[in-house]
């Protein structure tokens, strides 16, 4: 199961975001959404996810994301995919100098290979908003959020979250 490092958004992005998951559910259409909501399943930008996290690595990892205090930008939507015939849509999320410095960093601690989607270069900073979209319902999926603004976000919690044991917490 998937182990990651997560950044959370302040109330306000959250909520702006939790809003257009809940607009594509409204319209009938794939969404990040729950029926049963989960205090665990939130907005978030992954900045590494993997198998395992080394005992050690866990206990590095509050000292690189102490007071943590980041600006990032939600930009336009963006589409990840084709695969299968079905696509990921997502927000994109602007990657400022510090963003990907603190990714960098994350990513080393982590041990990520060279060819991953988080190794330094190749990663796309994001927050999903719909995964499994068939590709004839592209069009019913950016309608649904027609209009939804870039949104100035702040960002000072960095979590854990451990798909094992479906638990997540706070790194500092």
């Amino acid at each position: 199961m998937t182990q990651s490092v997560e950044l959370l958004m302040d109330d306000a992005t959250e909520a702006s975001v939790l809003g257009e998951w809940a607009r594509l559910a409204e319209a009938g259409l794939p969404t990040e959404q729950r029926v049963e909501p989960s205090p665990t399943h939130r907005p978030h930008v992954t900045l590494w996810a993997g198998p395992t996290v080394p005992a050690e690595v866990d206990d590095a990892l509050p000292a690189l994301v102490a007071d943590l205090d980041l600006p990032l930008l939600l930009g336009s939507l963006l589409v990840f995919g084709p695969r299968r015939g079905q696509v990921v849509l997502v927000r994109q999320v602007v990657a400022g100098a510090a963003l990907l410095a603190l990714q960098a960093a994350v990513a080393a601690a982590c041990g990520t290979e060279p060819d991953s989607h988080f190794a330094p270069g190749r990663w796309s900073p994001h927050v999903t908003l719909a995964r499994r979209v068939r590709l004839e319902q592209l069009g019913d999926v950016v309608a649904a959020l027609d209009g939804v603004p870039d949104l100035d976000a702040r960002v000072r919690t960095c979590r854990r979250w451990d798909g094992d044991a479906k638990v997540a917490w706070d790194l500092g």
